[in-house]
């Protein structure tokens, strides 16, 4: 629990960053380049992430359990194994290259803004290789190397880069291509270079294509779990840019560029859970990782309903920043975040159900995604039928997304409570209690000029919000545990029961 509430720590520094480091390739974007072109940028980034997460082979949960085994049984040193996954990858990687440039029309629906728009299919390999070199960190309790890799060096790449290639001539077109390229190979850098330090080069390795086979078969329901899991927050986008302009794509993408912030830091939690899940299993002790699931379901929930009151509450302000032609889209944001809010319950549910019942879980997400589509589908036809704007299309598309999310934390939660017969619920009336002042707060905040709103009202909101968790629904231990510099593990028994 010590460690859980370390890499929590250095999450949510993570996110500070990452919010700092995030706004600016949005503001810039927007302003500079235009609302259709961040449009089909969208379009080609969904299909980027989703192909690279099928090539990273589920190792960012799937690394964790061979690394335990791998030392159990003394198999090569753990840097080969590591490598194994690597390779794979890569092989992988190359293959989805290969199909993109054949058939580009998949990653470039809407066309393309310049000729430098196919290099962003080159983001695949190192995207896929970053993923699987901060699980085999997360493994030794690393996270700070995530932070550093996907929440200071990517945003503040893509940032910088953005705004710097806009006034280059020759690469100006490309600008948001360039620079997305950029930080995914800088991140990928970062990664690499610590992984080395820790771990090493492999030794006496070579690749083994029997082990590889079954690894990539035993991989499977890892990887359709983080593939339905991220393409849950994909798929909108996608079928919006089927049905709309590139100007509504691009409005709806603003809003969920704003959600990934808190978004990764809920997901981040992934990395460091996973090998402390793993080592559990191995001894059978349930009870241990029901308690680990609520108190890392409370911490999430309750971080993720703070950072959505303080963005949602001044939600108008927040998508000024991209410009007026952007404000529309305010409606689907504040639905986007309530949606983060509902699906912490699901993500960490998955994270036991993907080693304890991979097949029921993989089920259950393609169920998931289903019922996200036809949704999707059936209310922008609806905002079509009745004549609404691109805006309503982009809200419906949001509430499709809050409805499956909500769907998939109930039956995740009940399955793994059945399966652990014990409760694993992260509710607490705390979240009620801290909610109240932080609206207050935050309609006294609207009242103010746009910019101090942004400025004073969102960290108000969420300071406020922070202060009543703080004192009402963190026990005294949990407090120990996340203001000491080097925790040690400690029990936690006085936090308010969880429901």
């Amino acid at each position: 629990m010590a460690t859980l509430a370390k890499g929590g720590r250095t999450n949510t520094l993570g996110f500070i960053i990452r919010a700092l480091g995030g706004i600016p390739f949005l503001f810039i974007g927007y302003r500079l380049y235009g609302v259709d072109e961040m449009g089909r940028f969208a379009a080609a980034f969904v299909i980027i992430e989703i192909l690279a997460l099928v090539c990273a082979l589920g190792e960012k949960r799937g690394l964790a359990q061979r690394l335990a085994e791998g030392a159990e049984d003394n198999v090569g040193s753990p840097a080969n194994l590591v490598f194994d996954g690597m390779l794979t990858s890569l092989l992988f990687s190359f293959t989805a290259c290969a199909l993109l440039l054949v058939f580009p029309v998949i990653i470039f629906p809407s066309g393309t803004n310049s000729e430098f728009d196919t290099w962003m299919i080159a983001a695949i390999p190192a995207f896929a290789l970053t993923e699987i070199l901060l699980a085999a960190q997360a493994y030794r309790y690393d996270i700070a190397t995530t932070v550093r890799a996907r929440a200071i060096v990517e945003p503040w790449t893509k940032s910088l880069a953005v705004g710097a290639l806009f006034f280059i001539p020759t690469f100006s077109a490309g600008g948001l291509a360039l620079a997305y390229v950029t930080s995914i190979y800088a991140a990928l850098a970062v990664a690499l270079w610590t992984f080395l330090r820790t771990y090493g080069l492999p030794k006496e390795w070579r690749p083994r294509p029997r082990y590889l086979g079954k690894m990539t078969a035993r991989a499977l329901p890892l990887i359709g779990a983080d593939v339905i899991e991220r393409g849950t927050r994909l798929l909108d986008v996608f079928l919006l840019g089927q049905s709309a302009s590139a100007g509504a794509v691009g409005i709806y993408f603003f809003a969920k560029e704003v959600v990934s912030v808190p978004q990764k830091l809920k997901t981040s939690f992934e990395p460091i859970l996973s090998p402390v899940i793993t080592k559990n299993l191995k001894i059978g002790n349930f009870t241990a990782i029901a308690n680990q699931v609520q108190q890392v379901g409370f911490w999430i929930i309750a971080l993720q309903l703070g950072i959505a009151l303080a963005l949602a509450i001044p939600g108008e302000a927040v998508m000024g920043l991209g410009g007026p032609a952007i404000v529309g889209g305010t409606g689907a944001l504040a639905i986007l975040l309530a949606a983060e809010v509902v699906a912490s319950m699901a993500v960490v549910s998955e994270s036991v159900l993907v080693y304890i019942a991979r097949k029921r879980n993989l089920a259950i997400s393609v169920g998931i995604i289903t019922l996200q589509g036809v949704l999707t589908v059936g209310f922008i036809l609806l905002a079509n039928h009745l004549g609404m704007d691109e805006g309503f299309m982009a809200a419906g598309a949001a509430l499709a997304l809050f409805i499956a999310l909500l769907v998939s934390s109930l039956i995740k939660a009940l399955v793994l409570k059945t399966l652990l017969k014990a409760p694993v619920s992260n509710w607490r009336w705390a979240l009620v209690w801290a909610t109240g002042p932080a609206v207050v707060v935050g309609f006294l905040a609207t009242l103010l000029p746009e910019w101090m709103e942004l400025a004073f009202g969102v960290p108000a909101i969420l300071g406020t919000y922070l202060a009543v968790i703080w004192k009402r629904g963190l026990g005294r231990d949990e407090r120990l545990l996340f203001s000491k510099k080097s925790p040690v593990p400690v029990p936690v028994e006085d936090a308010e029961t969880p429901a």
